[in-house]
């Protein structure tokens, strides 16, 4: 069991009260105002703001942040992403397993791994697509997520798109297509766009959130190879103006050392590497990438051809 103390941001392992002030507490699908009195809500219990979290429930608002329980200390609400103890498992193969990780605040970081060893079920758990049966999760909000594929509606136009799911009109969409390059598309329909037009418009629909932490799951694995540099190029230079913690899942070693200032290899369940990248942009062909990209190849157990 944990404890958050979301008026604070701060957190602490037992089974102590969550102070939470004047803010809203999400749990179990119900908003919980600390001046609300008691509320019970599935496993869970509120009495003048005071709140126990268990590890098997809904994930909880704290302040700015959004925690998973479990039963490690952690701080919420500061912008950065903690992961204590994380384990998933499927058919009774571990895939995730006791996992810890925190990424700062506008940081940029790759996760690399052999297929299967669970970088898009991190992701996913990051997100708040999964749960986190075992373990603590914080992540700041709000979150937003690139998968591989664009995930577009057909029947609705790109601008529709762009703001699916806000309390936000045509001008909120345009201002995110003109940063992607796309205004002039606004009234297009999807199946319309190129792959590399299409991804554009998912990317828009993340920055239209102002996410504090973008997710990117292998978002240019399906491009051409021009379409994914002026891709890379597109995705760096949103992160300079908006600024999110950024963490990209991709099999890439290339693409990794180009992006990234940190790269980590997921193997075991757990985070076998941990590689700062430590070269200066922008990242062109030489000695220091190339050292780099021996040592992660060599830790996803891949041998070049000579």
């Amino acid at each position: 069991m944990r404890v958050v103390r979301s008026g604070e941001g701060a957190s602490r392992a037992g089974d102590g009260p969550n102070l939470a002030g004047d803010a809203s507490i999400w749990a179990g699908g119900r908003a919980i105002r600390a001046d609300e009195g008691i509320a019970r809500t599935s496993k869970s219990t509120s009495r003048d703001g005071e709140r126990a979290i268990r590890a098997d429930e809904s994930p909880v608002r704290a302040g700015e942040g959004t925690v998973w329980g479990g039963d490690a200390a952690v701080r919420a609400g500061d912008g950065a992403v903690r992961v204590r103890g994380l384990t998933r498992a499927f058919d009774g193969r571990t895939v995730l397993d006791r996992l810890d990780l925190d990424l700062q605040p506008g940081s940029f970081t790759a996760l690399l791994g052999r297929s299967g060893s669970g970088k898009t079920t991190l992701l996913r758990t990051l997100a708040g697509l999964d749960p986190a049966p075992v373990g603590v999760v914080a992540v700041p909000c709000p979150a937003a997520v690139v998968f591989q594929e664009p995930r577009l509606l057909p029947w609705a136009p790109v601008w529709q798109n762009v703001v699916l799911g806000l309390d936000a009109g045509r001008p909120r969409a345009e201002a995110a297509l003109r940063e992607v390059g796309l205004a002039q598309h606004a009234d297009a329909w999807p199946l319309t766009l190129s792959g590399g037009e299409a991804q554009r418009v998912a990317l828009a629909r993340a920055l239209v959130r102002a996410p504090r932490l973008l997710l990117l799951d292998e978002p240019f694995a399906a491009l051409d190879a021009l379409t994914r540099i002026r891709m890379h190029a597109l995705v760096l230079d949103l992160w300079r103006t908006h600024g999110p913690a950024v963490l990209l899942v991709t099999h890439d070693v290339d693409e990794a050392t180009l992006l990234a200032d940190r790269v980590l290899v997921l193997d075991g369940g757990r985070i076998a590497v941990d590689q700062p990248v430590g070269l200066p942009r922008p990242r062109l062909a030489g000695a220091g990438r190339d050292r780099l990209r021996r040592t992660l190849l060599d830790a996803l157990g891949v041998q070049e051809l000579a």
